[in-house]
């Protein structure tokens, strides 16, 4: 099973260049937008002049992604960027808890408190562990110990992440943004 991949892109315009380095990142999503697989981009002004800007790419697969970054086009925007941008790009792909609260939800710069997203959490795993308890756990009775809590928390953590967070994330973001 395939599934949508979220990079954060750090990097500080020179000064000065703040115009045309938002410019040419937009031209390059648009760019971008025409590939298979792209799903959305999202810049991130810094919070104080002179910080970083965060860019939010959203790829359908990993492969969209390596598609992207292997072509020509984006090699072209990497180098007109060098003008008016400070350094080299920082990456970061989000996985786990981080994709799941992550810039589709919120900025990257102002993430929800952590009790805030303790509680959604609970709220996901309560009913899944409860369910999985109700179904599951007799079917494995018989098992060793071991080999029975590493399947049912498989099965936990397959649940959360693929089926019960990304709903519930997105279903609860009005509150995770307060």
């Amino acid at each position: 099973m395939s599934e949508a991949v979220v990079r954060v892109v750090r990097r500080r315009a020179k000064a000065g260049c703040e115009e045309a380095y938002e410019a040419m990142v937009r031209a390059m999503f648009r760019q971008a937008s025409q590939f298979p697989g792209y799903v959305a981009a999202q810049l991130i002004p810094p919070a104080i002049a002179g910080g970083e800007y965060q860019l939010i790419q959203r790829f359908a697969t990993e492969q969209d992604l390596e598609r992207w970054n292997s072509s020509a086009e984006r090699a072209t925007w990497h180098e007109r960027l060098r003008a008016v941008a400070v350094g080299d790009p920082e990456y970061r792909l989000l996985s786990g808890l981080d994709a799941w609260f992550g810039p589709e939800l919120i900025p990257a710069t102002a993430h929800p408190p952590k009790w805030r997203m303790t509680i959604v959490s609970w709220m996901g795993i309560f009913p899944t562990v409860a369910l999985l308890l109700w179904f599951i756990s007799p079917l494995l009775s018989n098992l060793p110990f071991l080999i029975r809590t590493a399947i049912f928390t498989a099965m936990v953590a397959v649940a959360m992440s693929y089926l019960v967070m990304p709903r519930l994330s997105r279903w609860m973001s009005w509150w995770l943004r307060q």
